[in-house]
């Protein structure tokens, strides 16, 4: 019994320090990581967004959601963005045996020019170093930063009710008080007397880049556009509920009344390639890559694992921008420097204008 219990403590020593030796080297290999963005790849734990997961074939995909920043210097939200910087670093770190091609995943209304660019020239070096394509899935929205992220993309496709475009710049909004003659600076954060009023405005390039902007009103242009989205989809609400609940379409564009063109307008322009429903897509991907749909699987950052929480280091997927968050009790604040396609999201009011696409 002695030499039994002898031996299996050894045993279990052995185990002990062979276990130490590969937590040790996980915790050296995320402290890399973290240390240096373009090995972080080696580090991620990969979730599965479609396709079985013993699947051979693999595409990677890289969400491009929320407004398009830099990094995290650019501030944050109230809901979630994408940090350009990062996912550059995402795709500079992805070697030709990673993955069969990339699938950007957009639901954007844009952001930072910087950011947009640095994921546009990132899609280009990925493509000229591993000979393998980059895909772009509109699931919502591609718009102004995200279709600059996209437009090089092998090809583009759109959820079906999506809206791509904005291809414009905005600056501002610039703002003008006219005849200051008080400041106060009281405990809400103060406010300014004018006798002459304040004036606001945005510089733009693009005919209405501004549009939906609350200090001047809509062109009939403006007008006949947004009227269109909504004729569009208006439309094919109406057929769907009328077949699928066997009612006459009169009822709802009639009696009941109710109610965004994107898709069909964006392919006729060349913004994207056609209109498919996800799983539709993915397979299509999958094909066009050169891989097999019924072997393949598309899978996405989930963070840097379980070891990068226990040294306490942030798990977010990575390129993944989290929302604000309060701070010692006073509420979440976000900085101009975030953008819509056309307006920005919201203010402090120290903060700079922004300067977006």
């Amino acid at each position: 019994m002695g030499l039994g219990l002898s031996a299996a403590l050894l045993v279990l020593g052995v185990i002990s320090s062979v276990m130490s030796m590969i937590m040790f080297a996980s915790l050296a290999a995320a402290g890399a990581a973290l240390a240096n963005p373009t090995q972080r790849v080696d580090a991620e734990m990969l979730s599965t967004v479609w396709g079985p997961d013993n699947a051979k074939g693999v595409l990677r995909a890289i969400p491009v959601q929320g407004t398009i920043m830099a990094d995290a210097s650019d501030g944050a939200g109230l809901m979630g963005g994408t940090y350009g910087y990062e996912v550059a670093d995402l795709l500079d770190g992805l070697k030709a045996g990673d993955a069969g091609g990339v699938v950007l995943l957009i639901n954007t209304p844009g952001g930072s020019i910087n950011g947009s660019r640095a994921m546009a020239d990132a899609i280009d070096r990925y493509r000229e170093r591993t000979g393998h394509k980059v895909f772009a899935y509109v699931q919502g929205m591609s718009a102004s930063g995200g279709m600059y992220t996209m437009a090089g993309a092998d090809e583009i496709l759109a959820d079906h009710g999506s809206l791509v475009g904005s291809v414009g710049v905005i600056l501002g909004p610039l703002q003008y008080y006219n005849g200051v003659v008080a400041l106060d600076g009281g405990i809400f954060g103060g406010g300014v007397t004018t006798t002459g009023g304040i004036s606001s405005e945005y510089i733009t390039a693009g005919r209405g880049k501004d549009a939906g902007n609350p200090y001047r009103p809509l062109t009939e242009e403006e007008r006949a556009m947004f009227q269109s989205w909504v004729d569009q989809e208006y439309v094919s609400f109406v057929d769907q509920v009328a077949t699928k609940r066997k009612i006459e379409r009169t009822v709802m564009t009639e009696e009941v009344g109710a109610g965004i063109l994107g898709t069909d307008r964006a392919q006729q322009v060349g913004y994207i390639d056609g209109v498919m429903g996800r799983p539709e897509a993915f397979r299509h991907f999958a094909e066009a890559s050169g891989l097999d749909p019924n072997d393949t699987k598309l899978v996405q950052s989930e963070g840097l694992g379980f070891w990068a929480s226990l040294l306490g280091f942030e798990t977010r997927p990575l390129g993944t921008a989290l929302a604000a968050e309060p701070v010692e009790g006073q509420p979440a604040k976000v900085t101009s420097v975030l953008c819509t396609s056309r307006t920005p999201l919201a203010w402090v009011p120290e903060a700079a204008v922004s300067f977006c696409g």
